[in-house]
């Protein structure tokens, strides 16, 4: 897991050449975030509290990659500015916008035989668990006498 923090107002860049790349937890401060991706996986989590309030901004350029995004249950995906070539899609996994929207999350660039997967609420969480960085930050949660705080971002603050 990358624990780098930039500040707020510049881009995040994240390149996954040929690898998976996870970024957990109160990972960054930033809103605007360049992903690049051939034949990858990005798994990207956007409910940090330390993430300053706005919209967030997602370029993206894929190439057979996929980029699962944790979002919390009020996020509005906006993918009006995405472009596709050949098949793929944005997968929204039991997200079900509240009637008061939250946070906006806008999608931009171009993605050529990849996915965008959106998980929201609980499912966002079992997706922060069920990986290796969940049980290593629990490993250490527990030498510290707290809880961990991948699953759940705003815990930590």
């Amino acid at each position: 897991m990358n624990t780098q923090t930039r500040p707020a107002g510049s881009a995040v860049r994240i390149l996954a050449d040929h690898r998976a790349d996870k970024r957990l937890g109160n990972w960054t401060t930033g809103r605007d975030f360049e992903i690049r991706s051939r034949h990858g996986r990005v798994v990207l989590d956007l409910r940090s509290p330390q993430i300053p309030d706005g919209d967030i901004q997602i370029d993206l350029d894929l190439d057979r990659s996929a980029v699962t995004l944790l979002v919390a249950e009020d996020a509005v995906i906006d993918q009006w500015e995405l472009t596709w070539t050949g098949g793929g899609r944005v997968k929204q996994t039991f997200h079900h916008p509240a009637a008061r929207p939250g946070r906006r999350i806008r999608l931009t660039g171009h993605i050529r035989h990849g996915e965008v997967r959106v998980h929201s609420g609980g499912i966002a969480q079992l997706s922060a668990i069920c990986s290796r960085e969940f049980l290593a930050d629990a490993r250490r949660a527990h030498a510290e006498g707290r809880l961990p705080t991948l699953d759940d971002p705003a815990r930590g603050a």
